[in-house]
């Protein structure tokens, strides 16, 4: 059996930089075991695989580890793959997944991603187990439905953080983002997902599920630009729309290869 596999730059229009994404489109699901040890192979922060679904897709992702809930980045790339190199020709895509339906529309060269919103919920008193991990306490902490949300006052200290990723290990959640004011974004952001095999995650784009209402109410704005300041780089646009956030982001294509599975 052969598949064919394409490596998309997410969150990006240049090449090494943004997310790289392994998609993986196909007529029927393989075993869960096959997707994740073609993850594993392809050591990527994410592989999407997606099958026909009526006229729309189903959509998962898989880390290196084990299968997730919700990405942005794999989710982009899937879109890219098909509008630019399987000739879909619709003006949006439908996903379904296990965040439910998530759409993406193609805007210019660039996509927009329909996700939901997710809930923020205030740690009070957060133990010192974070400032250990990150070697700096946050001055506010968060809880998502799957990661934690650090917020710190200076673009320097996210950018300048070097966490204890075993401690990470540690914490009840997906991982730990990170954020502060931006300096020409509104803010800035770095992610850590070790639990699930990633110690940083070049671009998030389900971070920017909590990213977004955060700096949104914060600010008092609903259109924002993001920066992910990973050593790739990736920038955003996001749109606060109440339970619905817009992303926007390019893509770019790496590689087109062959999965030879016995």
């Amino acid at each position: 059996m052969n598949l064919t596999l394409y490596q998309v730059d997410a969150f990006t229009d240049e090449l090494f930089k943004g997310n790289p994404a392994a998609v993986c489109p196909l007529q029927d699901w393989l075993s869960d075991q096959l997707m994740q040890e073609i993850a594993s192979e392809n050591n990527l922060s994410e592989t999407a695989f997606f099958v026909p679904q009526g006229d729309d897709f189903h959509l998962r992702w898989f880390t290196p580890a084990k299968e997730v809930r919700l990405c942005g980045h794999a989710t982009l790339a899937a879109a890219h793959v098909l509008y630019n190199h399987l000739g879909y020709q619709e003006g949006r895509i439908a996903f379904h997944t296990l965040s439910g339906r998530l759409e993406v529309r193609r805007s210019g060269d660039a996509y927009n991603m329909d996700f939901p919103t997710d809930k923020l919920n205030r740690v009070e008193n957060p133990s010192g187990l974070f400032k250990e991990i990150l070697g700096l306490a946050p001055q506010e902490l968060w809880k998502g439905t799957d990661d934690y949300l650090a917020v710190f006052d200076h673009y320097d200290e996210v950018v300048g953080l070097y966490p204890d990723f075993l401690k990470m290990k540690t914490l009840d959640s997906r991982g730990l983002i990170v954020t502060a004011p931006g300096k020409d974004t509104d803010f800035v952001s770095r992610g850590f997902f070790p639990a699930y095999g990633i110690d940083e995650d070049p671009v998030t784009g389900s971070a920017h599920t909590l990213l977004t209402p955060y700096w949104a109410k914060r600010l008092d704005k609903k259109e924002l630009t993001a920066l992910q300041a990973s050593k790739r780089t990736g920038r955003l646009h996001c749109t606060y729309k109440g339970d619905r956030i817009k992303i926007i982001g390019d893509a770019v294509t790496y590689m087109i290869g062959t999965i030879w599975v016995k």
